[in-house]
């Protein structure tokens, strides 16, 4: 059975309708030689010669023992058709609930789960036939599926976020534009109320243009290519030195071979958190790369006081400020780990435990595009 199991379809329908003719046969063969024994203790009338030449007639057969061995031919003769046809279709019953039936359920019930918007199941492996991978093949549309509305649902809960967040932060700069509009219609000479008014419109444009930034950067297609250690390496030193230039950066990993990764994106997280360490490191810098297994990361570390519990516990926020600073929303973090997910990788904060923070950035480096 568990070997029937994992045969193809084919070679399981031959082998079950051969067994059946077979049986079918071996009873049919039985049953015209009990039909035949049955007779032979009937008379059958004629004429029987002797070794002498001696002629002597046996007794006939009576009309009801005529109707008896005809009887007996009959049974023989449907016998021989009714036997294999019944094991045909015994072959095919067996046939369906061993090989057909325990797949189709599952099809059916799956496609029924779907219809209804419920992803929560599993399809086992039934067998490694053609239904079997098939079974295997809607298991893994059931995990595409499910994994897209996950992301669609991240995506709508993290626009959600973000239209709230940006809602709420441009609540107050809107409240001052609206008291200076008050101030400036009873004295419109007022200098310090426009130079007011001025401010607060360049922080609303500004958080304009995050807002747009975060909305590109979830459009943004993976370009993944192939990208040299050596690259990478006076890449990211030019990149400490340029937005941290009073401090000490330190680079760590391979000198040798490539790595396959979007280009664009690990240079613009690179950015990011370098630039959110330049901010609060007193006086070094680290630079780590690594490459363990599919998993290709840029760790940067700092001597700074290290990130609040709130963000080490709810991760990265749009609009969330670690400062009041109206050039900085807190946005760095942010796209950076939107950025990482879409290469398939995820963003970890974490406080050192000899002082300090550090942001570890992975990228999957077979990640599709």
């Amino acid at each position: 059975m568990e070997r029937l199991k994992h045969m193809s379809l084919r070679r399981a329908f031959f082998l079950l309708a051969f067994c059946g003719l077979l049986a079918a046969a071996v009873l049919a063969v039985l049953l015209w030689a009990g039909c035949g024994k049955l007779a032979a203790q009937y008379p059958l009338g004629g004429v029987t010669i002797g070794s002498d030449g001696t002629i002597t007639q046996p007794p006939a057969p009576t009309p009801e023992q005529w109707r008896m061995l005809e009887l007996l031919e009959i049974i023989a003769l449907l016998g021989a058709i009714l036997f294999p046809a019944a094991g045909l279709a015994a072959a095919g019953t067996l046939f369906y609930r061993w090989k057909l039936k325990g797949p189709i359920v599952l099809l059916l019930e799956g496609t029924r789960r779907i219809q209804a918007h419920d992803l929560d199941f599993t399809i086992p492996a039934v067998s490694s036939d053609e239904l079997g991978q098939i079974c295997a093949a809607f298991e893994g549309m059931r995990l595409e599926l499910l994994k897209t509305n996950q992301e669609l649902w991240r995506q709508a809960e993290e626009r959600r976020r973000l239209n709230a967040a940006f809602a709420h932060d441009l609540r107050n700069p809107i409240t001052v534009v609206k008291g200076s509009i008050k101030l400036l219609r009873q004295n419109p000479t007022d200098g310090q109320t426009l130079d007011r008014l001025e401010r607060y419109a360049l922080r609303i444009e500004q958080y304009v243009e995050a807002m747009s930034s975060i909305q590109r950067l979830e459009q943004l297609p993976l370009k993944i290519g192939e990208v040299s250690w050596a690259i990478l390496r006076s890449e990211l030193e030019e990149t400490a030195r340029l937005l941290a230039p009073a401090l000490e950066p330190v680079l760590w990993g391979p000198e040798a071979g490539a790595v396959q990764v979007d280009h664009g994106i690990l240079l613009t997280v690179a950015e990011n958190l370098i630039g959110n360490a330049a901010r609060y490191a007193r006086k070094k810098l680290e630079l780590t790369l690594a490459l363990e297994g599919e998993l290709f990361t840029l760790t940067v570390a700092d001597d700074g006081p290290g990130f609040p519990p709130e963000l080490l516990q709810e991760g990265p926020k749009p609009f969330g400020r670690l400062e009041e600073n109206g050039a900085h929303f807190g946005m760095g973090l942010y796209s950076s780990s939107l950025l990482c997910q879409k290469h398939g990788g995820t963003l970890r904060l974490e406080n050192r435990a000899e002082g300090g923070a550090a942001a570890a950035a992975s990228l999957q480096i077979n990640c599709k595009p």
